[in-house]
């Protein structure tokens, strides 16, 4: 063997363990760890590269990503192997290609669906096991999670034992719901398959009902007795006659198939179940059968993924956008282009370990693309110039920058502790709807006005018609949204002295607090902040710690400052108090479930707290009642009343008990009518 061959051969091999490594450890970051150090569409490019390597010197390694199967499960559940290995799908971007592979056979096209595998059983039409896809031979017993999912039987009609797969999946629109619920937006979820992942693997079942975790069935494995007539498609449709969800499919041919690749494209941006391309399997099983399995993939079945539209464009600038815990990210802007029917000009660059990988400089040819047709992403720099600098003071405070490394990713932070953007929080706080309800203040924004130097303190907000043509040349911004900001902002200078006190964000101060300090100093602004922590701790329902938190609030000079800044840009509407109205004072209460009579909980919260109630949000030994109109619910609120034996009320009940002596209009169930 020649000296160059050995050469080459030691390059290959050493690129082949270079792959391996990175592709694995990639892979673990993704799925385990919930974090990314390549984008997808590089990890795709160095799969295929270390496939063709694999193919060229026909060497591969014992730890090759294309031999094995995702990760090992992890410890917390029991383990379980498997019947039948569970491989993966073999993978193609070509739409003729799938015209070839069907060989004039009929197939049923379907989504691929983003969540987590899940092999079920049954046996005499009950539910005894459901496992995770795990490693693809070994999975995790997850039977009591997956009997909450949203959507599956858990008897059947079946007698014998049926055993079948399909993807654990939660909606794009059950995701947002359940990260709006978050404050801490650092702390929200990545995306639905992470969630979905977290929430099927939990140890306490009540978690993962909590999280709407739906079952989309798509393949059948045993169903004993039963003939299928040769059928894939008289499998799912025996699966939905014993109440199965299954995956959304068409049945497909050569003359077809690529005109309903169309129509399933057609339907992505407005597809609710995460899905990250579709799926062809012949409809033909014994045929599909005969072909037989490769080492990794089977032959009757093939994934088809999204090619991804890539445009060329330069790279105008790298803008570094820093959050609430200093973590600075650096963004790409670039020349704008058409992607997917869109237009598009900026991308998240995620991290330095990313921006260095891509190798940036400003004026680059870059290619970008949509990932999964939604997220903007940088596929490749064509240029490579690397010659981006990375800031060493904070755009927004100006403090020292510091680069950080969290195992494999490179991060950079503001280590200014006092950095505005630090504070994004008690932004987001003061514009929301509890607080001053400003609309058109997402974090999002905000962290993007703090970031160009719009904000500096609540007042600031006031003032942002300062940057109205700035603002207006924003992405996401125009003429109409940012008169409706305007809009927005003026509507808040009216507002009431307890919600003014909420959205300064004083620690442990809710609104209900806030409420009680200011009915018992009558609104008199002057009285509530010359009080010492001793007169403000025997308000009832305030104590020591709400009482301090106030007090040394208003003693800070800067706080002082920013609070009479504040207050010019107000005007406090004053509330009424009645004389003798506070019948409900000293008393708590809980509110849960669905109302007939207002039109949501805060109503009703509204009216108890307007007569001096307190209510909270979980059951104690204080609470005087739990107001729920299903009394037989199941709910941990109702278990703990029934523990405590704390009455159940209906809204009727607690009227009548509680609300009578106020007079009908205090409460809407005088007309008998329900609300909302």
């Amino acid at each position: 063997m020649g000296k160059k061959m050995i050469e080459g051969r030691d390059k290959n091999i050493a690129r082949l363990k270079e792959l391996t490594e990175l592709l694995n450890r990639a892979s673990k970051a993704y799925y385990a760890e919930d974090k990314e150090i390549i984008s997808n569409f590089e990890y795709d490019k160095l799969y295929d590269e270390l496939m063709a390597l694999e193919e060229e010197t026909g060497i591969i390694l014992s730890a090759s990503p294309t031999r094995n199967v995702g990760y090992e499960a992890v410890d917390e559940l029991p383990k379980e192997r498997h019947e039948r290995p569970m491989l993966s799908l073999e993978k193609t971007k070509d739409r003729e290609e799938l015209k070839e592979w069907l060989g004039g056979q009929k197939a049923l096209l379907s989504w691929k669906l983003d969540g987590l595998t899940v092999v079920l059983t049954y046996s005499g039409g009950k539910m005894t096991k459901a496992v995770t896809r795990g490693n693809g031979e070994v999975g995790e017993v997850v039977t009591n999670n997956a009997k909450v999912f949203q959507n599956i039987p858990v008897t059947v009609s079946f007698p014998g034992e049926l055993v079948l797969r399909g993807e654990a999946v939660i909606t794009y629109s059950d995701f947002e719901k359940i990260n709006e619920r978050i404050e801490d937006t650092d702390a929200r979820y990545k995306n639905p398959r992470n969630l979905c992942s977290g929430s099927v693997r939990q140890l306490n079942n009540e978690v993962t009902a909590e999280r709407n975790v739906k079952f989309f069935a798509f393949s059948l494995v045993k169903a004993e007795g039963v003939d299928f007539h040769n059928s894939r498609e008289e499998q799912c449709l025996f699966l939905q006659s014993l109440g199965f969800e299954t995956v959304e499919y068409r049945m497909v041919d050569e003359g077809n198939v690529v005109e309903t690749v169309e129509v399933f494209e057609g339907k992505i941006e407005t597809y609710d179940v995460p899905s990250d391309g579709l799926v062809l399997i012949y409809d033909d099983i014994a045929y599909g059968q005969s072909l037989g399995t490769t080492a990794k993939f089977p032959r009757d079945s093939i994934a088809f993924k999204w090619a991804d539209e890539v445009r060329e464009t330069k790279l105008r600038e790298i803008e570094w956008s820093p959050s609430r815990t200093g973590l600075i990210n650096p963004v790409a802007i670039f020349e704008p282009v058409e992607l997917e029917g869109t237009t598009v000009s900026r991308a998240s660059v995620h991290n330095i370990s990313i921006l260095k990988n891509l190798k940036l400089g400003i004026g680059d040819r870059i290619t970008v693309y949509k990932a999964n047709m939604i997220i903007p992403q940088i596929a490749e720099n064509l240029t490579g110039s690397d010659s981006v600098e990375i800031p060493d003071a904070c755009p927004v405070c100006g403090g020292k920058t510091q680069i950080r490394q969290v195992n494999d990713v490179q991060s950079l932070y503001c280590t200014n502790e006092n950095c505005e953007a630090k504070k994004i929080k008690s932004f987001t706080l003061f514009v929301n709807r509890d607080a001053m309800n400003i609309e058109g203040l997402s974090e999002a924004t905000l962290e993007k006005f703090i970031a160009k130097g719009y904000i500096h303190e609540f007042a600031d907000i006031f003032h942002l018609d300062r940057f109205k043509e700035e603002i207006i040349e924003m992405e996401g911004f125009g003429e109409k949204s940012y008169q409706n900001l305007i809009n927005s902002i003026e509507a808040a200078r009216k507002t009431t002295l307890p919600k003014l006190i909420f959205s300064l964000g004083i620690a442990n101060i809710g609104l209900a607090n806030a409420k009680m300090i200011c009915r018992h100093y009558h609104n008199n602004l002057e009285e509530m902040l010359e009080a010492d922590v001793e007169d403000l701790s025997a308000i009832d329902g305030v104590g020591e710690v709400i009482a301090t938190g106030f007090y040394e609030y208003f003693r800070k000079e800067e706080n002082k400052k920013r609070w009479g800044h504040l207050l010019k840009e107000v005007e406090l509407e004053k509330e009424e108090i009645e004389e003798g109205s506070q019948t409900l004072s000293g008393l708590s209460f809980v509110v849960t479930g669905s109302l007939n009579h207002y039109a949501s909980r805060n109503d009703l919260k509204e009216v108890i707290e307007k007569k001096g109630g307190k209510v909270t949000g979980s059951v104690t030994s204080k609470t005087v009642c739990l107001i729920n109109n299903d009394n037989t619910s199941s709910s941990s609120k109702n278990k703990k009343a029934k523990e405590l034996q704390i009455p159940i009320l209906t809204e009727e009940e607690f009227i009548e008990q509680y609300l009578a002596a106020a007079g009908r209009e205090a409460y809407p169930a005088a007309s008998g009518e329900a609300a909302g």
